[in-house]
């Protein structure tokens, strides 16, 4: 007997739940000992909230009835709903179980064909937005109805974790994914073939990671934004929305993180799918690769009309080949020497692809893709050869090309590998300043050298971040101001317009407002009469964990008295927000915008690192633009008493 067949059975036996319909007289209510434990969510990992033993006496059950919808409802000891177990559809059968945490549904089973078996299952509100479909209702979701990219990667990590490859299998890529994008034939034979055999692949990953152990856990997407790859395309007849390389951070012990290759992604409708099982990253060096097979410059660009002739066979072998040898890069525990030998082989062969380019165009996507993959292995420590290699093709544009935009593109990643090699290679505190010192001064060269290249407002933006950071508020706020007029239409410019309101934020008005996590929206200005804490934090920021006990302490301490926190959480996705809060018992307010430090709440004050603290008065003034747990030990007694 499945599950969802005792819970109805249940309902009938211990309440007449089939009368409920027409008489909900006609019985008691079951207990809430009985009707909690007659059922628990299908899926693993649902986060809601179950009340102890002792907790169970002071729950009480309820009848509910809408119409034909009728059911239980199950509430906790201080009211709070727990549970719901509906009949939508007046057949006197339970066709929705509901789950609550902390008040809010955060996850639903449903059988939507009546045959008392759980067919479907939502994640919804705080518990995330996947919708899976369980077709054989087994329960096991063989496909996704809604899915994240996000959430994508967290089952991706769990699977490997549970060792579950039907779970893996129905989050890849199929035949008829690439078909409904309308991906040519050519292209999405390569793509299944990066995809390969879930099965297969989970058995090489396990035998060798140290990284997914039992305990693992997922904690946070860790990517850019998703990149679109025109309709114009020669893959596909449709715009593709694709993460190129997407990674996972996952805890692997208290304290310890690691990072888990997730790889290229792709959107099929509401639906985020992987194009390989998960990579885990073991040691200290991994392969770089400048993108998967979708966000690699096509050689079919070139064979349309207005594009020039079609690829030379020399440029397909070519192609071919760096497809071959991507798929082949070393793995996590491979010697260094092997990383090496791979971004060098790389290196060659998009060197001889830039050589057999027949437009400017296509050689300029090639020459930038051979500089983003020789400064990523420099800088991660997998190809020290790779400056070298970098600085002759500064030469070479020099000399053949003085006027190329690739010439700044290439002098500005050769700057950072100058400075993190020498970073990395250097102990002693003082010398590690006079480098970053001299990293500053060749930054301002880069700009009185190219003050109009594509890599300008980056460069500003290091410089006044680094300013800042070091103490230097005139000197940051010169660059800021510098980069806000110059750039004021890049995301580096908004960034700097922000910084500059937050340095200069003292005895001034706060304004922020924002879209609230719990729906609606939170206007800081409203709580004019109160001392309000403005917390910019993430999940992810050790330094606000440990910040966490004082600032409980202080809401339970003062928020009678006219205190309030809210917060601001930067996390780039919201699905790892809702299951902090409620596991640190976070109760203030949170304005949440998807985009990390890119989001809208983040510019808008250039916030560059976390957590960022805001003490507004109860006039609405700043009192501390930048405060920390010892200040409002002091300043929280001196402001409510006002």
């Amino acid at each position: 007997m499945t599950a969802v067949r005792r819970m109805a059975g249940l309902l009938v036996a211990v309440a007449g739940f089939a009368v409920l319909a027409d008489d909900s007289r006609a019985a008691d209510p079951p207990s809430a000992k009985a009707i909690l434990g007659a059922y628990k969510p299908s899926q693993r990992g649902v986060e809601y909230e179950i009340p102890s033993e002792d907790e169970l006496a002071r729950c009480k059950v309820e009848v509910e009835r809408r119409g034909k919808i009728s059911g239980w409802v199950v509430y906790g000891p201080a009211g709070q709903l727990l549970r719901r177990f509906v009949d939508t559809d007046g057949d006197n059968q339970v066709d929705q179980f509901r789950y609550f945490n902390h008040g809010i549904e955060v996850y639903r089973d449903l059988d939507t064909n009546a045959n008392n078996k759980v067919d479907q299952c939502r994640w919804v509100n705080l518990g995330g937005s996947r919708w899976g479909i369980d077709a054989n209702e087994d329960g096991t979701i063989d496909s996704w109805k809604v899915l994240s990219a996000a959430e994508a990667s967290r089952e991706a990590i769990d699977a490997l974790v549970t060792r579950d490859v039907a779970r893996m299998t129905a989050l890849m890529v199929t035949a008829d994914d690439l078909k409904r994008l309308n991906i040519d034939a050519a292209t999405s034979e390569k793509i299944l073939e990066t995809a390969g055999s879930p099965a297969a692949a989970m058995r090489d990953v396990l035998s060798k990671t140290k990284v997914i152990a039992a305990k693992t856990k997922w904690m946070k997407f860790d990517v850019a934004s998703p990149s679109r790859v025109p309709a114009d395309d020669v893959r596909g007849g449709d715009d593709l929305e694709v993460y190129e390389n997407a990674m996972a951070i996952v805890e692997t012990g208290p304290n310890q993180s690691a990072l888990v290759q997730i790889g290229e992604m792709i959107r099929v409708g509401d639906v985020w799918k992987l194009t390989q099982v998960p990579q885990p990253v073991e040691g200290e060096s991994f392969a770089i690769t400048a993108g998967g097979l979708l966000m690699q410059p096509s050689l079919g660009d070139v064979a349309t009309a207005d594009a020039g002739p079609p690829p030379t066979p020399e440029m397909q072998g070519l192609l071919e080949e760096l497809q071959k040898l991507d798929e082949t890069q070393p793995g996590a525990t491979a010697p260094a020497k092997a990383f090496s030998d791979y971004n060098a082989r790389r290196a060659d062969l998009l060197t001889k692809l830039v050589s057999f380019s027949k437009t400017e165009e296509q050689r300029g996507q090639w020459m930038r893709q051979l500089i983003d993959g020789l400064a990523a292995a420099v800088q991660t420590g997998s190809y020290a050869e790779g400056q070298q290699r970098l600085t002759a093709i500064e030469s070479s544009l020099r000399k053949s090309s003085p006027n190329s935009d690739l010439i700044p593109y290439v002098v500005f990643r050769n700057v950072q590998c100058d400075y993190t090699l020498a970073m990395q290679k250097e102990e002693d505190i003082e010398k590690r300043q006079d480098l970053q010192k001299k990293w500053l001064a060749n930054l301002e060269t880069f700009l009185k050298d190219y003050p109009k290249s594509e890599d300008a407002s980056e460069a500003m933006l290091q410089l006044a971040v680094t300013e800042e950071f070091n103490g230097r508020s005139s000197e940051s706020q010169t660059w800021y101001r510098k980069l806000a007029t110059d750039h004021a239409s890049t995301q580096a410019g908004q960034r700097a317009a922000g910084a500059l309101r937050r340095l200069d934020l003292k005895g001034k008005p706060f304004a922020l407002s924002g879209a609230s996590l719990s729906g609606g929206a939170i206007d800081v200005s409203r709580l004019k009469g109160r001392v309000t804490l403005v917390l910019y934090w993430a999940t992810w920021c050790e330094p606000c964990k440990e910040d966490l006990p004082a600032l409980r302490a202080f809401y339970d301490q003062y928020k009678s008295k006219g205190f309030e926190i809210v917060g601001v959480c930067l996390d780039a996705t919201r699905e790892p927000v809702g299951p902090f809060l409620q596991s640190n018992k976070v109760t203030w307010p949170q304005i949440y915008e998807e985009g990390g430090f890119q989001s809208r709440p983040a510019l808008e004050y250039g916030v560059i690192s976390l957590p960022t603290m805001f003490l507004v008065d109860k006039e609405g003034r700043v009192a501390s633009r930048n405060a920390s747990v010892q200040e409002l030990k002091i300043l929280l007694p001196q402001l409510l008493a006002k």
